[in-house]
């Protein structure tokens, strides 16, 4: 891809406190027209603080954004869209009771127009979904959609737009390897006719691949910008986390038990979101199995069933040989550890301190099954003492166990979540907890920066090799295969036969994401 100089974006020394916190530290960048800006930090470095800055959704203490040369107004978000910013925000922004149609539509039409063209809004809508390999039904609710499918809608509300500066978080997270194909096909045309784009990503891979400068931050400082040619993955890494870090690696089971859980002809009924159809799966202890497939195939039954969430309507369902209840709080109580797939919405109650997020999956129960809970109160010494011990094992930073769960950044949430589900109460806060002997984790480093997710990663493999059976759900590929001990794909609610990860390529999981085999 070829740039240009011409800049249509400065950020000059943006600074933004959020009373002690310096989220951003007088950062100054440049966009050139036609130029893709990866930018790149932790979980918590400032990057979405610096994006709802030039979004408008927050104004900075300090400093000033010019756009194709004009100021741009502090926080006003239509001032940034007529100004041609585009923004995808790496959590939804979207109206869950509305269609998609409508909220592709939202903002674009004026108040006192009499009536709605959505005949040509949804000629547009799917003309654009057509050109990017983005599927989405116009009439869809979108409280009905999976996550995967929440993004495509984000994406396609930017493009629906004509946005001349895009900003991109995570963009090909629930993308297949062709979709993703398509996608850097595409943006390569767009930036050939001069749109500018901020890529976000913790693929460090697609990042080098797609831009042409890397910008990256740290604790609230630019630290680093270089030529996307020439750097390496490995410094880019080392630039976000401030040293050397090593991917976890997979080791091949040495320790396979017998079977933990076996589902045998399953299905469930067909809901808004996926259902599964007709599958087969053992899950076997001390091994790890990864399930590939693009958001909205099933995955979401899947985890459900297992978690309690969700009945089968057929099938048969086994838990170390005897039937699975529905019931998530018995299964909490067998050995069932979930991460699911939306931590924000499912993984923690945003409201309430750290310390209670971290006991709240077990204090329900029999009053003599715990000693946080007697006689309808709960022992917040213990449950507290617990709590301490589950933040510093994983390591969650962040305002200590009083502070809100919501204030946690996304991978300080799901250590928070990873620990409640790994770690058992010790010292005698529950006698009854086992280790966990089944682990239930969807999209465990969705959205995550690399350290955080070289530490789920490390933690789902030490929990394998001490003979938990591991359900790996990811959209990334990188992941599947660098932690599957056996892959299956899901496709519109069907399931592979679980395959060795050698007997897997790249392309052939690709095909069966796409549908083309199983």
């Amino acid at each position: 891809m070829k740039e240009s100089t011409a800049s249509v974006l400065r950020l000059s020394g943006i600074t933004k406190r959020f009373g002690k916190l310096v989220a951003n530290d007088s950062i100054s960048l440049t966009l050139a027209r036609g130029e893709v800006l990866a930018l790149l930090g932790e979980n918590g470095a400032g990057k979405s603080t610096l994006m709802s800055i030039l979004f408008g959704h927050y104004v900075a203490d300090e400093g000033s954004i010019e756009v194709f040369g004009q100021p741009l107004p502090p926080g006003q978000p239509r001032a940034a869209l007529a100004a041609g910013i585009g923004m995808v925000h790496q959590h939804f922004t979207l109206a869950d009771n509305l269609t998609v149609l409508d909220n592709v539509l939202l903002g674009t039409e004026p108040l006192w127009q009499p009536f709605s063209r959505r005949s040509e809004a949804r000629a547009k809508l799917l003309a654009v979904s057509q050109q990017f390999g983005l599927p989405v039904n116009p009439d869809a609710r979108v409280g009905n959609l999976s996550v995967g499918e929440r993004q495509r809608v984000e994406i396609l509300k930017a493009l629906y737009r004509g946005a001349r500066i895009l900003i991109l978080d995570e963009p090909t997270a629930v993308l297949t390897p062709q979709e993703s194909e398509a996608l850097f096909d595409t943006l390569t045309q767009m930036v050939a006719q001069g749109l500018s784009i901020i890529f976000i990503s913790h693929k460090l891979g697609e990042v080098l691949r797609v831009s042409h400068r890397v910008a990256v931050l740290r604790q609230g400082k630019l630290v680093a910008e270089a030529p996307a040619q020439g750097t390496t993955q490995g410094q880019l890494a080392q630039w976000m986390v401030g040293h050397a870090i090593e991917a976890a690696k997979r080791r091949p089971a040495k320790n396979m038990g017998e079977p933990i859980c076996t589902l045998t002809h399953v299905s469930t009924a067909p809901t808004g979101r996926d259902r599964l159809n007709d599958i087969s799966l053992t899950l076997r202890a001390g091994e790890i199995v990864a399930i590939a497939g693009v958001s909205g195939n099933g995955q979401v039954a899947l985890a459900d069933v297992l978690c309690g969430v969700r009945a089968a309507s057929s099938g048969a369902v086994t838990l170390r040989g005897a039937p699975l209840q529905a019931r998530p709080a018995w299964l909490v109580s067998q050995g069932v550890a979930r991460i699911p797939e939306d931590r924000h919405a499912v993984g923690v109650v945003g409201d309430l301190p750290v310390w209670e997020n971290a006991v709240s999956e077990r204090l329900r129960g029999p009053w003599f099954a715990h000693s946080w809970f007697r006689a309808f109160w709960v022992k917040r010494r213990a449950a507290r003492q617990h709590a301490k011990q589950v933040t510093e094992t994983f390591d969650v930073r962040g305002g200590g166990p009083d502070a809100p769960a919501r204030s946690l950044s996304g991978g300080n949430m799901q250590k928070l979540i990873l620990g409640r589900a790994l770690m058992p109460p010790q010292n005698g806060a529950d006698n009854t907890a086992p280790a966990p002997q089944l682990i239930v984790a969807h999209q465990p480093t969705w959205g995550l920066d690399i350290g955080a997710v070289m530490f789920v990663q490390q933690q789902l493999i030490t929990a394998r090799d001490n003979g938990a059976a591991v359900l790996l759900i990811s959209d990334d590929l990188d992941e599947v295969l660098a932690l599957g001990d056996r892959v299956a794909v899901m496709h519109d609610g069907r399931l592979s036969e679980a395959r060795p990860a050698e007997g897997w390529t790249r392309e052939a999981i690709g095909l069966a994401m796409a549908g083309a085999a199983h």
